[in-house]
């Protein structure tokens, strides 16, 4: 009974709120989203404890979805350690923030709809996490695409907004796409769409081809490919990307719940549940890990540069998910998830402490106008850096433990493109530590840079934003010391069972304790030469990166407008697309459809309208003389007629 509850409370909450926000108001939608997600996340916490400590792996049937002759797909809600790992994941962040949106979003006039949003978000995330078929799975993910539409452009009065939730939609679809044929490919293949059907099947299949594209290709390859294309989109890897920092856009809480713990993290959960198919194709996994590791490198660079602290927390975020994906695509998957798990504390936590610095800073986000504020809110200031330190991977928190043993796992599977995912993660782990410091030093230090008027208003969030910050700030701390053993240690085999499949000559991550020790120490060497070039830039000689700047000024333009990916689409899609609906419309639809057809018609009937009209004189002679016409030619006619007999 309670499975269920804990997927639905969220639901009921968004229902209650949504439909009957104008009798609640603020306060009591507030109360019934947060008591459903407060209740969500014990519930979620006892499945944690039954199904992945204890092992009672189950599924919970629901009813029968769909049936078409023999087809048949039933709703049900499967539950092993993947999902109890995910459901702590959402529930808790999603419950976090919706207690923190209480203090952020005070004076919005549309807090119904708002908590409505956030809680529609969170069951739509958490039907993904525990769907037990392709079908199923494809309601998620899309609902998560919905919602985050909605919440992206929330402020709809915005053109910005409007602008970005559009982005984020078109992107995701372009992604989703390819998981669509993706999907179709597993039923055309296998025959069915249930999870334990597939990956019962898989072994059997794979030496298995068929016919794409005109081409004749390994089966499960490309099946794989085409669900990573849907994952490229959802978790924003190098090349579908684009929306994810146009989406910060949102309110700050969104981008805590949506593009740091929850939904960017979809594509990583759904490569994890498919490791039975994904294990029998290695170029599937060639891929993965080669994206992965591009995303991680490319976004740490554009972090950089940004101006904007959300957007360079956005940029973070792309490139910590390259290090999920390379995880997965060395066969790690349990180190990939584990990166998930820590993530979600310490980067929800530096997305909330951004949006308390906003708050702070009266809505201000350009840190080139901050600047010497960290004595006025300081719980904000060391929440931050805890979540900086994680992020960098300081040793004994949570960043440390994770990150390392995906790195390691990269180097230990000795592979070409395990070598590429190691030299790239490495590389990103310095420029990681650098623009976490960049940030908390243009943030906090140094003189202010704000105006006098921004300046007097500087002030600490209340309890109900900063509570939120340090129970996160504790999982920072704490999550990859508890969970390490569990996650990728000793007790690896008994915790995730037959949650996630391996190959046996796929043993990357066993193998990881055994790498060299510099491989051990070089991420933390990284992250200390990463944080103290920034304090050297930042602190000890302010003016080194304006100089830098201007001298390596291409170099600045290309990271600052993050590699024109944008600049290139323009180019390649849109401009083209706005041409040619252009000529179709004046030119196909307005000339030629409606210039032959409606307005064609109309056309002449006005013509020869106003040349009859021309008769209507108001003179009897020229009556007179129509109606001589009109008899001359009926007299023609008939003589024409009996002539022709």
């Amino acid at each position: 009974m309670f499975y269920g509850l804990c997927i639905f409370l969220p639901l009921i909450g968004a229902a209650v709120a949504g439909l009957f926000g104008r009798i609640l108001r603020a306060r009591g939608a507030q109360l019934v989203t947060c008591g459903a997600m407060t209740l969500s996340v014990v519930l979620a916490t006892f499945i944690f404890y039954d199904v992945a400590i204890l092992g009672q792996k189950q599924t919970v049937q629901l009813f029968t979805w769909v049936v078409s002759g023999e087809f048949q797909i039933d709703w049900a809600l499967r539950f092993d350690t993947l999902t109890a790992v995910m459901l702590i994941v959402v529930t808790g962040v999603s419950t976090l923030v919706h207690y923190y949106s209480i203090g952020y979003m005070d004076h919005d006039p549309h807090n119904p709809r708002f908590f409505s949003y956030l809680s529609l978000f969170t069951f739509f995330m958490l039907m993904l996490v525990t769907s037990d078929n392709f079908l199923q799975l494809f309601f998620g993910w899309e609902g998560v695409g919905l919602a985050s539409y909605l919440l992206i452009g929330f402020w709809y009065r915005k053109p910005s907004a409007n602008a970005a939730a559009i982005k984020a939609f078109l992107v995701n679809r372009v992604g989703d796409f390819g998981f669509a044929l993706g999907i179709m490919g597993v039923f055309l293949l296998y025959g069915t769409v249930s999870f334990e059907a597939v990956f019962d099947t898989t072994p059997a299949k794979a030496g298995a081809t068929m016919e794409f594209l005109g081409g004749q290709y390994h089966a499960i390859t490309v099946l794989c490919l085409l669900l990573f294309i849907g994952a490229m989109g959802k978790s924003a890897q190098l090349g579908l990307h684009t929306w994810l920092p146009d989406a910060m856009e949102g309110p700050t809480p969104v981008s805590a719940l949506i593009h740091a713990a929850t939904m960017v993290t979809a594509g990583v959960f759904m490569v994890a549940r498919l490791s039975p198919m994904f294990e029998y194709s290695e170029t599937a996994l060639a891929v993965v890990t080669v994206v992965g590791a591009s995303t991680a490198i490319f976004a740490a660079t554009v972090g950089l540069c940004q101006n904007d602290i959300k957007r360079v927390i956005a940029y973070s975020t792309c490139s910590q998910l390259g290090y999920m994906f390379f995880a997965c695509g060395v066969s790690a998957y349990a180190a990939g998830i584990f990166h998930l798990f820590t993530h979600a504390f310490f980067k929800a936590l530096l997305f909330l402490g951004a949006g308390s610095v906003i708050h702070a800073m009266s809505d201000e986000q350009d840190m080139r106008k901050m600047g010497g504020i960290w004595r006025e809110i300081k719980i904000t200031y060391f929440m931050m850096w805890i979540g900086s330190l994680a992020l960098a991977g300081v040793p004994l928190l949570s960043g440390f433990y994770s990150k390392d043993i995906v790195l390691e796992a990269a180097f230990a599977s000795q592979t070409s493109v395990g070598n590429y995912a190691f030299i790239l993660g490495m590389l990103a782990a310095l420029l990681t530590a650098f623009y976490s410091w960049r940030v908390l030093i243009m943030t906090f230090h140094g003189p202010s840079r704000a105006d006098e008027k921004t300046l007097a208003h500087v002030h600490e969030s209340p309890k109900i934003m900063t509570v939120p910050l340090m129970i996160l700030a504790v999982g920072a701390i704490f999550a990859g010391w508890v969970g390490y053993d569990y996650f990728v240690g000793s007790k690896m085999d008994k915790f995730w069972g037959e949650a996630i499949f391996v190959l046996d000559n796929h043993s990357a991550l066993r193998d990881a304790p055994n790498v060299p020790i510099w491989v051990k120490i070089g991420p933390v060497l990284m992250g200390i030469i990463g944080i103290a070039l920034a304090y050297w830039f930042y602190m000890v000689r302010p003016e080194v990166p304006a100089v830098l700047a201007e001298r390596f000024a291409r170099l600045y333009r290309f990271l600052l407008n993050k590699w024109y990916f944008d600049e290139l689409y323009d180019r390649l899609f849109v401009r083209p697309a706005k041409y040619l609906g252009g000529a179709l419309w004046k030119d196909g639809d307005g000339a030629l459809i409606d210039g032959l057809g409606p307005d064609g018609l109309a056309g002449v009937v006005r013509y020869i309208a106003r040349r009859v009209s021309a008769f209507q004189t108001g003179f009897i002679f020229h009556y007179a003389f129509a109606m001589l016409v009109g008899v001359s030619l009926l007299v023609s006619l008939f003589l024409f007629g009996l002539g022709s007999k």
